[in-house]
């Protein structure tokens, strides 16, 4: 079947899609704003911060597989090698991710972070509190970056700015409890475009960006653009799809290369979840090769991901968890 598929491609589908993936790079990648311990840095939009073009994902972070001092020795260990961004979310393991980033960030660790997590909430009520048990269990008094979560559903737009979330970020930023505002989602680019189109004037997004999003429901093509003209701090995230399965399972596009596709375009940081010593210590490794793509290169992996990206069999998070 791949051979078929790789026969019907040809030289001129492959031309298209290195066209495509250029044009958007016509925005990027950032320039990059200094390194630490060889680690790349990028501008957060217009936020004037910079960090890191790897961001440690707090899902990951605290799964049952890790104990709780492996978790605090990866957190630290990312620090050490340059990593200064760090993502989670207040239902991650049941509160378990931001009780374990807040046992790593002692010690010194707090300065030298940039702290993310988010709340899935669509009332004013629930939304405040889990600010609050966010600030509780990371235990800090301030929070870098708090994102609305899971833009997924048509009406989470409206709820966000009608029913409270937003007035309470507004709120917590007035307050000093947080320093700048964002959102996320993983099914639908049109949640993101609206979310922009409401009018606020976000500090970052999130969104998936892959090899495999490229051909399917593209937030890279809807979304991307409108960020990067806005000057939004875009964070990239799921870049080898997965649950259950990825596109590496597949044998044709490695971890590496899924990270160093996504790096590629113009995002300020790819959030990654790392489960173990030695996959940090690989994504360490790109994000510290990191050198911009040819148009080749790009061509080649959107050809070789294309054929298990059509449907978004790999991304069931536009798909399955919403169907």
């Amino acid at each position: 079947m791949k051979g078929v598929w790789d026969m019907q491609v040809g030289r001129r589908q492959f031309l298209k899609w290195s066209a495509a993936a250029m044009a958007v790079s016509l925005y990027g990648p950032p320039v990059q704003a200094g390194e630490r311990n060889g680690m790349p840095y990028r501008k957060l939009g217009d936020t004037g911060e910079e960090v890191s073009i790897l961001c440690v994902g707090g899902a990951h972070i605290g799964g049952g597989g890790l104990s709780d001092d492996e978790s605090v020795r990866m957190m630290r260990t990312a620090v050490d090698e340059g990593v200064n961004f760090f993502d989670n979310a207040w239902a991650y393991h049941g509160g378990r991710s931001e009780e374990r980033m807040g046992m790593a960030l002692k010690d010194g660790y707090r300065d030298q972070v940039f702290l993310m997590t988010k709340s899935t909430k669509r009332t004013e009520e629930g939304a405040r509190q889990d600010l609050e048990d966010s600030l509780r269990r990371l235990d800090v008094d301030v929070i870098d970056l708090w994102q609305l979560h899971e833009m997924v559903d048509e009406d989470d737009p409206r709820r966000c700015y009608e029913d409270g979330p937003l007035d309470v970020a507004i709120k917590a930023r007035e307050e000093g409890k947080i320093r700048y505002i964002g959102f996320t989602g993983h099914y639908q680019p049109s949640t993101h475009v609206e979310m922009i189109e409401r009018g606020f004037e976000w500090d970052t997004l999130q969104m998936p960006l892959s090899v495999m999003d490229h051909h399917y429901r593209s937030f890279e093509q809807t979304v991307l653009p409108m960020a990067a003209e806005r000057n939004i701090g875009v964070i990239a995230m799921k870049t080898m799809g997965g649950n259950p399965n990825s596109i590496t399972s597949t044998g044709d596009v490695s971890p590496a290369e899924c990270l160093r596709y996504a790096m590629n375009l113009p995002v300020a940081s790819v959030c990654s979840g790392m489960d173990s010593m030695e996959v940090l210590r690989e994504n360490l490794a790109t994000a510290k090769a990191f050198e911009p793509m040819t148009e080749d290169e790009v061509g080649d992996v959107l050809a070789r991901s294309a054929p298990h990206s059509q449907e978004g069999e790999l991304e069931v998070y536009k798909t399955v968890w919403h169907s």
